[in-house]
């Protein structure tokens, strides 16, 4: 099977919460809907991880030098803090 890209997972979601939200699905079908979307919800968090780990940031030190630092996101700086 062809690897989803996160771009398409979103969008499949926004279609899957657009049709749960309409109401005219049947129970089974909204069931069906509701896995779906939680299966494309854990696929976009896992592609936004993957993406995370990819990311630096460069940051000028104090000298003027420029230093490449991983990024750690929001939550790190939180827990820093």
């Amino acid at each position: 099977m062809a690897e989803v890209k996160f771009e398409e997972a979103l969008k499949k979601l926004e279609t899957a919460v657009s049709d749960l939200e309409g109401g005219g699905l049947s129970l089974d079908a909204s069931l069906a809907k509701y896995e779906e979307g939680v299966k494309l919800i854990r696929l976009c968090q896992k592609k936004l991880a993957e993406a995370r780990k990819k990311i630096e940031i460069l940051v000028k030190t104090k000298e003027g030098k420029i230093k490449i630092e991983p990024f750690e996101g929001e939550g790190a700086k939180r827990k820093r803090q």
